[in-house]
C-alpha cells in the first residue's frame, strides 16, 4: 500500500473525542471519520461509544457529550469493526495524529481487536511543511488561516470534516511532492507518530498466556520468571485490561512471564483485593503518583489534642476521632463546619492554638468560647463538643443538627430574646441549603455496623458483601446463604463500637482502605443493611430478596 500512487489513494480524516483523562483512564466517548478521495469528502461515520466510567460534569461542558448519550451509546466493540472496515485499505489522517491514533489503538485494545496500523499523515506536520508562516496550528485557527469555514468544535465528526477540508486545501502540494504514499510519510516526518505499539523486547520468552483471564471483575497479578510479583492490577474486565498493558509500553512488562488472577464479584471486591495485595507484595510497577481531586471529603474531629476542633480533610482521620463522610463539595462542608462552630462556641483557629490577650472576633460576638485566652476550663469546652458531636453519631445528623436549631429557636423566643430567634432561624435556611448540596446522610463512620451489597457490572443476582464496622471493612467475600451471612453479621455487630459511643479508633494503615469504600459506597449507593443484636436470618432472606438475589440462589452459592 505504501508505494500506492499518492494522487489516487483514498484517505480517512479521523478525529477523536475521549473521557479527559491521561494515561490508561482515557476512553474513547465519540469517533468521527470523513472519506477523501480526488481532495474531495465522501462518505461519513459517526458514533457516540459507550464508557465504563462516568464522565466529569468539566468534560461533559467541554464537548457537549452527556453521560446519558454515552448510557445510551454502543460499546466500543460494537462501534470499532464498522470504524475498522472503513479504515482498511485508507490512509489515515488527523490533526495531532498521535493523540488519536493512541486513544484508538487503546481502545482498539481495550474492546480485544487487533489494531490495523494504517498508514498515518498529520495535518499538523503538513501546515508545518506548506504553510510555515502560519505559526499557531490549532485545527480551527489553521482552518480560517487556510480559508476553511469552521461550524462546529469539539465533537468528532465537525472536527473530522474540518481535519478533512484542511488536508484537501493542502492536497495539491503535497501530491506535488510526494509521488507515493511512503513519500508522503517520509517527507511529513510521520514516521514519529507511531500507528503501531512499541515493541517489547522479551529476553525470556514470548508474552504470557492471557486466554485464561475471564472476562470477569477481579485482580490480576503479572510476575517474572522466577515468581517474583511486577505488577497488581484491577479491573471489571480482567482479560481486556490485562492484554492492554502490552499497547502501552510499561517497563515491567518486558520481565512479565508470568500472570496470576482472582475473581472477584463486583468492582468494590476487585478494589479491595488490589488495595491489599498491593501492601502487601509491593510490585515495583505499582507507583503511586499523585491523587487527583474527586471532590469527596471528610467533616473529622481528632480528639487526641487539646481543645479538639472540627476540620474538614480528604481523608478520614487516623486515631481517636469522630469522622463524618465522605461528601462530595469541600466548600459547602467548610461552610457547614463554621455554622456548627458559631452554634456551638466552638474554636475557628487552626489545629495550633494561638495564645491572645484578647477574644477573637468570633469571641468577641460571642460565637466561640475563646480557649486562646488560656483561662477556659476543658471541660466546658468538652460538653460543647460533644453536643456537637452527637448529633452524628444517630442515624442522620444532618436532621438531628435541623431539630437542635428548631429547639434553641423555641427556647430564645420563649424567653423574649426575639434576635437570637431570628439568628437562629436564618442559620437553619442556610444549614438546609447546605444539606442539600452536600446530600446523603450526615453520620459518622464509626457509628453502628452494616452489611452492604456490592453487585457485579453485569450478572444480576451475584454480589460481593462487605461488612464494614466501626468504619472499617471486618469482613467480606461473595455472597452466601442467609445462614452465613446472619453468623458473619453477627460478628461484624460485636467488632463495632457500643451503641451511641463518641469517636472511634481507625488505624494508619486502614485509613487509606476506609476511603476507598466510603467512597465507593457514596458514589454507588449500593444496598445496605444495618445490623443490630437481632438482625436474624429472615432479615438477611428479606434484605438479598429486595436486593434482587433469591434465597434459592443464595443457598446454591
Amino acid at each position: 500500500m505504501l508505494e500506492q500512487a499518492f494522487a489516487t489513494a483514498e484517505f480517512l480524516a479521523v478525529d477523536t473525542e475521549t473521557n479527559g483523562l491521561a494515561g490508561d483512564r482515557c476512553e474513547l466517548t465519540e469517533i468521527g471519520a470523513v472519506l477523501v478521495g480526488g481532495g474531495e469528502l465522501h462518505d461519513e461515520f459517526e458514533s457516540v461509544v459507550g464508557v465504563a466510567h462516568p464522565l466529569g460534569r468539566g468534560i461533559q461542558r467541554f464537548t457537549g457529550i452527556t453521560q446519558a448519550m454515552v448510557d445510551a451509546a454502543p460499546a466500543p466493540e460494537d462501534v470499532l469493526p464498522e470504524f475498522e472496515r472503513m479504515l482498511r485499505g485508507r490512509v489515515l489522517v488527523a490533526h495531532n495524529a498521535s493523540f488519536d491514533v493512541r486513544v484508538l489503538r487503546q481502545a482498539f485494545a481495550r474492546a480485544a481487536l487487533e489494531w490495523p496500523a494504517p498508514p498515518v499523515l498529520c495535518t499538523v506536520q503538513l501546515a508545518r511543511r506548506f504553510a510555515p508562516l502560519q505559526r499557531r496550528r490549532g485545527l480551527a485557527t489553521l482552518a480560517a488561516a487556510l480559508g476553511v469555514e469552521v461550524d462546529e468544535v469539539h465533537r468528532a465528526l465537525p472536527d473530522a470534516k474540518t481535519c478533512a477540508r484542511v488536508f484537501c486545501s493542502l492536497f495539491g502540494k503535497l501530491s506535488a511532492n510526494a509521488p507515493t504514499i511512503a513519500d508522503a510519510i517520509a517527507l511529513l516526518g510521520a514516521r514519529k507518530v507511531r500507528s503501531r505499539p512499541p515493541k517489547i523486547k522479551r529476553p525470556r520468552g514470548e508474552r504470557p498466556h492471557l486466554a485464561g483471564l475471564p472476562h470477569e471483575p477481579g485482580v490480576y497479578i503479572f510476575r517474572d520468571a522466577d515468581g517474583r510479583p511486577l505488577y497488581v492490577g484491577k479491573s471489571v474486565d480482567l482479560r481486556t485490561r490485562a492484554r492492554s498493558h502490552f499497547t502501552t509500553g510499561a517497563t515491567w512488562a518486558a520481565d512479565a512471564e508470568h500472570v496470576d488472577h482472582q475473581v472477584t464479584e463486583s468492582e468494590l471486591g476487585a478494589l479491595l483485593l488490589e488495595d491489599r495485595l498491593i501492601k502487601a507484595l509491593r510490585p515495583p510497577g505499582n507507583v503511586r503518583g499523585k491523587t487527583e481531586p474527586d471532590g469527596y471529603v471528610y467533616l473529622r474531629c481528632r480528639l487526641d489534642i487539646p481543645f479538639p476542633i472540627l476540620e474538614v480533610a480528604r481523608e478520614p482521620a487516623a486515631g481517636h476521632a469522630v469522622c463524618v463522610g465522605p461528601v462530595r463539595g469541600r466548600a459547602a462542608a467548610a461552610e457547614l463546619v463554621e455554622q456548627l462552630n458559631s452554634l456551638f462556641g466552638l474554636r475557628h483557629c487552626g489545629r495550633a492554638l494561638p495564645r491572645r490577650e484578647h477574644p477573637s472576633a468570633y469571641g468577641q460576638m460571642g460565637r466561640c468560647l475563646s480557649p486562646c485566652l488560656n483561662d477556659l476550663d476543658p471541660n466546658l469546652y468538652r460538653e460543647r463538643l460533644d453536643q456537637a458531636l452527637k448529633l452524628f453519631v444517630g442515624r442522620d445528623g444532618g436532621r438531628a443538627l435541623l431539630e437542635r436549631v428548631d429547639e434553641q429557636t423555641k427556647v430564645a423566643s420563649a424567653e423574649r430574646k426575639y434576635e437570637r430567634a431570628a439568628w437562629l432561624q436564618r442559620r437553619k435556611h442556610r444549614l438546609e441549603s447546605l444539606l442539600e448540596r452536600l446530600g446523603g446522610v450526615l453520620r459518622a463512620t464509626h457509628t453502628g455496623a452494616r452489611l452492604v451489597l456490592a453487585p457485579h457490572p453485569e450478572a444480576a443476582g451475584r454480589f460481593d458483601a462487605i461488612w464494614i464496622a466501626g468504619g472499617r471493612v471486618v469482613d467480606w467475600g461473595p455472597v452466601a446463604a442467609p445462614e452465613e451471612l446472619t453468623v458473619r453479621s453477627a460478628s461484624a455487630f460485636r467488632a463495632a463500637p457500643a451503641p451511641g459511643k463518641l469517636g472511634g479508633w481507625l488505624p494508619a494503615d486502614a485509613v487509606a482502605e476506609a476511603r476507598l469504600v466510603g467512597l465507593w459506597v457514596a458514589a454507588n449507593r449500593p444496598p445496605t443493611l444495618e445490623l443490630g443484636a437481632r438482625t436474624g436470618e429472615a432479615a438477611h432472606t428479606a434484605f438479598l430478596a429486595r436486593a434482587g438475589r433469591t434465597t434459592a440462589s443464595s443457598s446454591t452459592a
